[in-house]
């Protein structure tokens, strides 16, 4: 990710880091279970952080989850369409077209200051790891 100011902003703002979690599916127990975690974290790291999970599924499958899940905090992106996101950021398990568990947190200036490849797609991330590098950056 090549590096740009304040990219990325919420009501005007600049963003102090993203969090940015790539999931299988959200209908899958470690996905649910996972952006489930990251949106009770968001409702406690306050408006500088943003969260976001980005998997395969389609927009609206990703809504209907959502809606069901009453996930209100992280925003899902769909890499359905060209994988493009899986492709750049070297998540996507092309066998199955799927992303690979990871997570990425993002600076304000857009460079990456935390990745986790989690190695057991059925395994969760490490949580405390993942909110410490967010917490050093607000």
């Amino acid at each position: 990710m090549q590096e740009r100011d304040g990219i990325v902003t919420m009501k005007g703002n600049p963003l102090t880091a993203s969090t940015v979690s790539s999931v299988p599916s959200l209908d899958t127990p470690a996905c649910d279970m996972e952006t489930r975690r990251f949106n009770d974290e968001a409702g406690r790291l306050g408006d500088d952080v943003e969260m976001l999970t980005i998997s395969m599924d389609l927009p609206f499958a990703q809504k209907r989850w959502c809606g069901a899940a009453g996930v209100d905090k992280v925003k899902t992106l769909s890499d359905h369409r060209d994988a493009a996101f899986g492709q750049a950021y070297g998540v996507l398990i092309k066998g199955l077209r799927l992303l690979a568990r990871a997570v990425f947190v993002v600076d304000k200036e857009g460079t990456i200051r935390y990745i986790e490849l989690v190695k057991e797609i059925a395994s969760e991330p490490d949580y405390d790891s993942v909110l410490t590098a967010v917490k050093e950056l607000v």
